[in-house]
């Protein structure tokens, strides 16, 4: 199959590690008791509200009326699915959150003991700022983030406790491994404990050609995925909207195993960071009744 061999590059990547140790603090927004205060104080003010933890229901009220909005409110969890989706992110005594191991082929990935999730996405998407943000309550692991497009070259694995497994996939495009094509296919096709793919797409930018390609892969392997739109804090709040409605007729006309609702999130401001762990627990099956909200 034709897939996602264009504009290869080589380069050096890094590899995950452990950070610096117990004494380092999570961001404050990681947290959702921080992020529901600061959205209370929005609203009270003079502003508008920022919609920190559903940033797709903030932008819904600027569709104009009688837009289809149905597709935008899917997953709305209440609080308490929330608390306990943040609780399995969350390091503690007997529940342990981190890096398990890295692998460039099938023979070499961990047992497909847990429910996993993997993320993948064209190089400079950021899918490992995403990743670093979603285990931010967890201090002690580290993933690292580089400059450089690419720096991505293996399969990462990272363990959340004796609940799932959560993925870190090489980037595609622009400098992607030699070996891409063979290792992301073969992980997809052969990982029986994989509950779901999370296809991440710049939300400055919106769908791109390798986009479509990953697209055709996942619909071709008939594999469960959901989209994921990035670095929103660079994108207006018209661009933003133009790129979700889009995406979202896209998805509607095109797609067959894609997830209806998009997750829009800010790896900076933790907007959607909150709701998407609590979309993981629940895809993982440690979240299985989700209250609306």
């Amino acid at each position: 199959m034709r897939l996602l061999r264009a504009a290869r590059g080589r380069g050096r990547g890094h590899g995950p590690g452990h950070g610096p140790g117990p004494g380092r603090r999570p961001p404050p927004l990681a947290a959702l008791s921080q992020a529901l205060r600061l959205e209370r104080s929005r609203r009270s003010g003079s502003g508008s509200g920022s919609a920190l933890v559903f940033p797709l229901q903030g932008l819904a009220r600027c569709l104009l009326p009688g837009a289809e909005a149905a597709a935008l409110g899917l997953f709305q969890p209440g609080l308490a699915a929330l608390r306990s989706a943040e609780r399995l992110f969350a390091a503690g005594p007997g529940h342990a959150v981190g890096y398990l191991s890295s692998a460039v082929r099938m023979e070499h990935a961990p047992p497909p003991a847990l429910p996993e999730v993997c993320f993948i996405g064209r190089s400079n998407v950021g899918k490992s700022s995403l990743i670093r943000a979603l285990f931010a309550l967890s201090p002690a692991v580290e993933v690292r983030v580089s400059k450089t497009p690419g720096h991505t070259k293996k399969m990462n694995f990272f363990k959340v406790g004796k609940y799932f497994t959560l993925v870190d996939m090489p980037g595609y495009g622009y400098r992607a491994p030699e070996d891409f094509v063979e290792m992301v296919e073969a992980y997809l096709q052969k990982r029986q404990n994989l509950k779901r793919t999370f296809l991440l797409v710049d939300g400055v930018v919106g769908l791109q050609k390798t986009d479509h390609i990953a697209v055709e892969m996942l619909e071709e392997f008939g594999i469960p995925y959901v989209m994921v739109l990035t670095k929103i804090d660079r994108a207006s709040k018209g661009l933003l909207l133009k790129n979700v409605l889009g995406i979202q007729e896209f998805v509607k006309e095109k797609t067959q195993g894609c997830f209806p609702q998009l997750f829009l999130v800010s790896s900076v401001e933790f907007s959607g960071i909150h709701l998407l762990r609590c979309f993981i627990a629940h895809v993982t099956g440690n979240l299985p009744t989700v209250e609306d909200s």
